[in-house]
């Protein structure tokens, strides 16, 4: 088997950090497909730094948000999809929704949403280590030292995030908002694109009702699980068109094939 440093060269840096606004980053993995890396979130509070998801763990993580502070972390999943919680394990608090906390203490491709049809060779642009093989991909257990519900609020010292459970992408699927700003972190409940709802435990009625939640909610920003980050304006768009039968992703082995 050609491994992926064969065809590619392994990269020197694996991550890009974006410096977004209010003391929030924005971490990226380079070197993987946009449409399939997600966005990794970090919020500088006073006496605790927040991270938001840890991408698909093909290298360190830890060592890239040392750099960017000092502080306790508290490493929040939104749920535990492969492209989310590849990281995780590597925090010493790690928060997610009990609905999949099963999940995270055993991942395998079938209950993190599949990964065999979207980590193929094609899907990197360099190589996360020498003799990287995309067959051999795997998610390490991250057993929840915690759990986020309903109405729970994460605090920083000074920001608080208030939790909202939105399933449908998944049961477990959580959003964080901040009050004051009027920002939210909403995982893959929305993002800046088609959304997908075809994963084996994803549920379109009750993603439906999380939608419409989510429309009765006071944003001004919202910072996605992928793409770019939108106002209130454009989550609406998306918001009504999912519910005319729009912005719906379809068939994902054919929009994967799509992509590459």
């Amino acid at each position: 088997m050609i491994t992926l440093a064969e065809r590619h060269r392994v990269a020197d840096k694996w991550y890009e950090v974006h410096t977004i606004s209010d003391g929030i980053s924005l971490i990226r993995e380079t070197h993987v497909a946009r449409w399939l890396r997600c966005n990794i979130w970090h919020v500088r509070g006073r006496d605790k730094d927040l991270l938001i998801d840890s991408g698909m763990g093909l290298r360190p993580l830890k060592a890239e948000v040392a750099l960017l502070t000092e502080k306790p972390v508290i490493a929040v999943s939104s749920h535990a999809h492969f492209d989310h919680i590849g990281c995780a394990n590597e925090f010493e608090c790690r928060l997610g929704h009990t609905a999949e906390a099963h999940i995270y203490d055993a991942p395998d491709e079938y209950n993190t949403g599949g990964w065999n049809g979207f980590v193929r060779a094609e899907t990197f642009f360099a190589a996360p280590y020498e003799g990287f093989v995309a067959e051999d991909y795997s998610v390490k257990a991250a057993p929840l030292t915690g759990y986020l519900d309903e109405g729970d609020v994460v605090d920083l010292g000074d920001r608080q995030f208030q939790v909202f459970h939105l399933p449908g992408h998944s049961p477990g699927s959580i959003a964080l908002y901040e009050t004051k700003t009027k920002t939210l972190f909403s995982g893959d409940v929305i993002y800046n694109n088609d959304l997908f709802d075809t994963v084996y435990h994803s549920d379109r009625a009750v993603y439906r009702e999380s939608l419409r939640r989510l429309a009765e909610l006071p944003v001004d920003v919202v910072h996605g699980g992928h793409y770019g980050s939108m106002g209130s304006e454009r989550m609406h768009e998306i918001i009504e068109g999912y519910m005319e039968g729009r912005f719906r992703l379809g068939n994902p082995a054919a929009w994967v094939d799509a992509q590459l």
